[in-house]
């Protein structure tokens, strides 16, 4: 099935001179409770991985479930008399390769009729990631969002407003046609000019996004959302905090009956996770210049996003949104922001020492440092990887001092349901040989053999979230299995390894597997997460190959605007550099009877 959206042109859009405006007036709603919505789409896709992913790899979440997942919505919260919280439908997934066209609508369509369902809103806390790839899809998140827009503002809000009003909340699809903005054709940018909505008088509902860093932010998405934020560590320690920021913004603006101007502007550079990460300058610096800039007199939130590197299009590069009262102070700091990254961009270096695969396994051996961590970053399942790369495991069978058992090894997170259902027939303590790996991403040296003893299974078991949120925590059968001095955890589907829980496993029943009583742990990962990070004595990223490649140049882009560092690495250095002015995106308009 292919979706076929309306077209919108991939180009910036013309600069909209920022005037010393006054935020937009709309009636302050201090009589009664606020209606707010809670939903949203979540998942970062690879279009270089050859994994597809499906409706059923997103945990969706609705109802009280939903509300529990975040703390501000609590009977005990300071906000809880002064909204109403009104679940609509989270869905994410772990990182992967595009959504399935007709998952994303299956998906798209429960959130669209959920918020038509849920009558008038005043607003909606729009939960996402920002990099989500659908196949037949340039702009997944713009399209998802004209349509949650159009529904929002079918329903209106409980003062008044919206299509419904008029013509009855059974009717047809919400606001028309999927992609078409209010009062205007399908495909144009709603909320950038004075297009009218019928059905009473009124300001729209707000939307308020909450985003991570590693998304994209293209004219054609930020146009239709009143406040945007994201993400301000990486690793994302702040992921909850985010959330909760984007949610007392929409309170606030609801409240105080204020619309904000916001001032948009994308920066022509593209870079990997592991060279932007906030421990390291100059991303700490930029990232910790934000709540500064949001202390100003006029400014709200100031948010910046890298982009997100492993997707083909031409949304994907850095950006800066900065909201407020003050139209011409959010345009000037904005562009500052910009600028300053621009000028910064041959600083960024990954967040630790590098080498290829078989370089890393070396140093590691050699070190006295134990436990040594090295990140098999090319197939990091969490950044978009298959998963099911046996490259690595090919570089340490290699090893003489792993094979023969004088160092010991894990290497965990191999994706091969084949595998791990021979190992449970088996059973513990039996010998199997087992073709391992490479059969959904075959681009780096296929399926590799391997002939071991079983000496753990776990058996799936559900949890709950935890704070990456989504389906990191289903469970999976794993078994692991030992060769000489290395043992390698199978997984029967992808999986994330991040904390000691992710090995050892649930009590008796757990796979028992300690990394820190082993001398090297490899794991399918970019940056190390904090526990990992804690559990370092030393550590390598190995720059291996795979569908999340740390090196951009190998993957082939042909789809992203040009210039782009670093594909381009010399463009504008005989000229003034890129154009770094920031678009004015006015308040979204009200309607009009």
């Amino acid at each position: 099935m292919t979706v076929t959206p309306a077209v919108t042109p991939a180009v910036t859009p013309a600069v909209t001179p920022a005037v010393t405006a006054a935020t937009s007036a709309a009636p302050a709603v201090t009589h009664r409770r606020l209606r707010i919505g809670i939903g949203g789409i979540g998942i970062e896709s690879s279009t270089f991985c050859p994994h597809r992913s499906v409706a059923d790899d997103f945990r969706r979440t609705r109802g009280q479930e939903l509300l529990d997942r975040y703390t501000w919505t609590a009977p005990d919260s300071d906000l809880a008399d002064l909204v109403e919280w009104v679940p609509l439908l989270h869905a994410t997934a772990l990182p992967g390769g595009p959504v399935e066209a007709e998952s994303y609508l299956t998906l798209k369509d429960e959130l669209v009729t959920r918020i038509r369902r849920a009558g008038p809103l005043d607003g909606l806390v729009y939960d996402i990631h920002g990099a989500m790839s659908v196949v037949g899809l340039t702009d997944a998140e713009a399209d998802l969002t004209e349509a949650v827009r159009a529904a929002l503002d079918f329903v209106g809000t409980p003062d008044g407003g919206g299509e419904g009003a008029l013509i009855g909340a059974a009717d047809g699809v919400p606001g028309g046609a999927p992609n078409r903005a209010p009062g205007g054709a399908p495909g144009s940018v709603p909320g950038a000019t004075s297009n009218s909505v019928p059905g009473g008088t009124g300001h729209r509902p707000m939307i308020s996004a909450a985003m991570d860093l590693h998304g994209n932010v293209s004219y054609r998405f930020a146009a239709p959302v009143d406040l945007l934020t994201a993400h301000r560590l990486a690793p994302h320690e702040d992921a909850w905090e985010t959330r909760e920021r984007a949610a007392r913004n929409l309170v606030r603006c609801l409240r105080e009956g204020t619309r904000p101007h916001r001032a948009w502007v994308q920066v022509p550079v593209l870079l990997p996770g592991e060279k932007t990460s906030t421990r390291l300058e100059p991303a700490k610096s930029l990232y910790a210049s934000l709540a500064g800039i949001e202390r100003l007199p006029g400014i709200l939130d100031a948010a910046m996003w890298v982009g997100y590197a492993w997707a083909d299009e031409p949304r994907c590069q850095a950006a800066i949104v900065v909201t407020g009262d003050d139209a011409e102070l959010a345009a000037a700091e904005a562009g500052k922001l910009a600028r300053r990254y621009w000028q910064a961009r041959r600083d960024f270096a990954f967040v630790g020492p590098t080498g290829d695969a078989q370089e890393c396994v070396a140093r590691a051996v050699a070190s006295s440092k134990r436990p040594f961590l090295i990140s098999d970053s090319g197939d990091n399942p969490t950044a978009g990887g298959a998963g099911d790369l046996a490259y690595m495991l090919g570089k340490l069978l290699e090893n003489d001092a792993i094979r023969s058992g004088d160092v010991t090894a894990v290497h965990p997170g191999i994706t091969d349901p084949v595998a791990v259902a021979h190992c449970f027939a088996a059973g513990v303590g039996a010998e199997v040989t087992l073709s391992v790996g490479g059969k959904v991403d075959t681009n780096h040296g296929g399926p590799r053999e391997l002939t071991g003893t079983v000496v753990a299974l776990q058996r799936a078991a559900d949890q709950k979230d935890r704070a990456e949120g989504g389906a990191y925590d289903r469970g999976v059968d794993m078994a692991a299995v030992r060769v000489g001095g290395l043992t390698v955890i199978l997984v029967e589907r992808r999986k994330p390894f991040h904390t000691l829980a992710d090995f050892m496993g649930q009590g008796e029943d757990g796979l028992g597997i300690d990394p820190r009583t082993f001398d090297l742990v490899v794991v399918k990962i970019g940056y190390l997460e904090p526990e990992l990070y804690d559990m370092a004595a030393d550590w390598l990223l190995a720059l291996t190959p795979g569908g999340v490649d740390q090196d951009l140049k190998r993957l082939g882009h042909h789809r992203v605007e040009r210039p782009m560092f670093p594909f381009d690495e010399d463009a504008y250095e005989d000229g003034e550099g890129p154009r770094l002015t920031a678009v004015h995106l006015p308040p979204l308009t009200p309607y009009r009877a």
